[in-house]
């Protein structure tokens, strides 16, 4: 077998077997497979595709390129969501411990922030001493012990993947559904649950910008699951605009423990996370139907269950948990400026991209991997769609260690902000649900 005739045959747009798909990937690990070889063969998948079964197929040989976490000795059933990323998206870390409480034992490995999405993992070292870099048994011990864990992403995982995107970021490929699809799920099979919920985004500030294309990248990831004996669901969203009213590291930690002290009860966050863990529960048999569901997540919240498990959860990773009560004990900025709206109207839309913009380049971004995060720096929604605002109100406030940036933060945000004289219509966060 050679990696020209694999080439070749996906040229003509025909279908690889298994056995010739796991020849390319062993060939990419070991070397044999030159960059420009595998480079080539990208580009042939772009523009040709794959069939469901190739599709499946690279998923399985990503996962085999690595450690697979086995999970079979913490619980008959774990579970694991994850979202394609986007802005002022916290809802993992609202949902996590919640889910946790209401006894659902959840081991998440969780990424970094790139580009104009928002790193689970970097909101959560916005706490002080909170430990990511966990090792795989320490992270089985861990759910033993209270139930939950979260820790980064290791490269032991899924290694062929990090070789095949380094490629497709430079070959213009990134963007080929199949490949887009392997990854993922190659990485959460990999990461030992057998129940996946993926929240697949569109939108300005989303990957995939049309429901559409939504669609159809979950029908893939779904019909994968299936083939490798996986339950996944996929739910589509909205990613139009910033998800709650905090963009931003600590601060996106402080909205979500307001969310778990019961203090946020309406409102995209809100609607979310009850949706997932709703789902979550219904999944995994906890409860029988949605609305059953719901009460069981509002009593784990109203009796605090779900902040006494984020508490466990960041004592047990070495952070300081009095954070929770004192928000003081996370990184300060020395400038706060409100945004002043120079008219009257409603909030007709505000642009997540601008905002995620904003954000970057106050330092709560990264464009490379080895970039620092600023984590005390951010934007604070002061007003969101489809509320009313009189001219001189303000509408977001920017946290910012330097003055510089936070002028040019200011502009990013200014122009995210479209007013209207009526009403905002409100639409569905969920679009589809595909199981």
């Amino acid at each position: 077998m050679r990696i020209v005739d694999i080439i070749e045959k996906k040229k003509q747009g025909k279908e690889h077997t298994k056995e010739e798909i796991d020849f390319l990937i062993s060939s990419l690990m070991d070397g044999t497979a030159a960059d420009y070889q595998i480079s080539a063969w990208l580009m042939a998948v772009y523009f040709k595709g794959m069939s469901d079964d190739e599709t499946a197929y690279l998923t399985d040989a990503l996962v085999r390129s690595g450690e697979v976490i086995d999970l079979e000795q913490l619980a008959s059933s774990v579970v694991d969501k994850h979202s394609t990323g986007g802005v002022g998206d916290k809802v993992t870390i609202t949902l996590i411990p919640l889910l946790a409480a209401c006894g659902i034992p959840v081991a998440k490995l969780s990424g970094r922030g790139l580009g104009h999405t928002g790193g689970t993992i970097d909101k959560l070292e916005s706490i002080p001493g909170f430990n990511t870099n966990m090792s795989i048994p320490d992270m089985i011990a861990q759910v033993k012990k209270i139930g939950v864990a979260i820790g980064a992403q290791t490269q032991k995982l899924t290694p062929a993947d990090g070789k095949l995107y380094a490629l497709r970021d430079v070959t213009a490929t990134v963007d080929s559904r199949p490949l887009i699809a392997s990854s993922v799920v190659s990485k959460k099979i990999a990461s030992g649950a057998d129940n996946i919920i993926l929240d697949v985004k569109y939108g300005s500030g989303a990957f995939m910008k049309t429901p559409e294309d939504a669609v159809k990248l979950s029908e893939i990831m779904v019909k994968i699951g299936k083939k490798l004996n996986k339950n996944i669901t996929a739910v589509i969203t909205s990613m139009d605009e910033p998800l709650g009213r905090a963009v931003g590291n600590s601060l996106e930690i402080i909205e979500a423990i307001e969310f778990l002290k019961g203090n946020i009860k309406e409102g995209d966050i809100a609607e979310l996370t009850y949706d997932f863990a709703a789902l979550a529960l219904v999944q995994m048999k906890k409860s029988d139907n949605i609305d059953e569901a719901r009460k069981i997540i509002n009593d784990a919240i109203e009796s605090g269950r779900a902040l006494e498990k984020f508490r466990e959860l960041i004592i047990t990773q070495g952070g300081d948990a009095s954070v929770l009560d004192d928000y003081s004990k996370f990184p300060q900025v020395k400038y706060i400026v409100e945004l002043k709206s120079g008219e009257s109207g409603f909030v007709h839309r505000i642009d997540a991209l601008k905002i995620a913009y904003g954000c970057k380049l106050l330092g709560a971004g990264r464009e490379k991997k080895t970039d620092s995060i600023d984590y005390g720096v951010g934007v604070f929604l002061n007003k969101k769609s489809g509320e009313y605002v009189n001219k001189g109100d303000v509408i977001c406030t920017i946290y910012s260690n330097d003055e510089d940036k936070t002028n040019a933060a200011l502009e990013y945000c200014k122009d995210a902000f479209v007013l209207s004289e009526s009403k905002y219509v409100e639409y569905n966060l969920i679009y589809k649900i595909i199981r």
